[in-house]
């Protein structure tokens, strides 16, 4: 696992390292069952406070991503693929979003939104 803080992006370190742990969970990179670093370890390795660590983990947990095991540790969760995939629609829909104010922007009416979209998803398919 591969994590870095910034001091100067104006983003809290325990946000910064939360989307680090997500973006490489979604992605696959860290994978069901695998652990995380302890709490400790990584906050020895940033150079931060445990609590700022922990309350990463813990958002973390709360979003079903990673689960902690008393003892153990915590763990990528391998019952996740429901909680990625809100998340990913979420990202899906803050997308599309964007791209029907892009639209709204240009003039383009919901009908031709919907032709590029269906000529633009049949190129993908093939």
């Amino acid at each position: 696992m591969n994590v870095s803080v910034s001091l100067a992006s104006g983003e809290p370190i325990y946000q910064q390292i939360k989307e680090q742990i997500k973006r490489q969970i979604l992605s696959g990179e860290l994978r069901d069952g695998e652990p995380l670093p302890s709490i400790r370890q990584l906050a020895g390795d940033l150079r931060i406070s445990v609590i700022t660590t922990k309350r990463a983990y813990d958002e973390l947990e709360q979003e079903g991503l990673v689960a902690s095991v008393a003892g153990k540790g915590t763990f990528v969760t391998e019952k996740n693929k429901e909680a990625i995939r809100e998340v990913k629609f979420k990202r899906l829909e803050e997308q599309v979003k964007s791209v029907i104010a892009e639209s709204r922007s240009l003039g383009l009416g919901k009908k031709d939104v919907i032709e590029l979209f269906e000529l633009l998803y049949g190129e993908a398919n093939e």
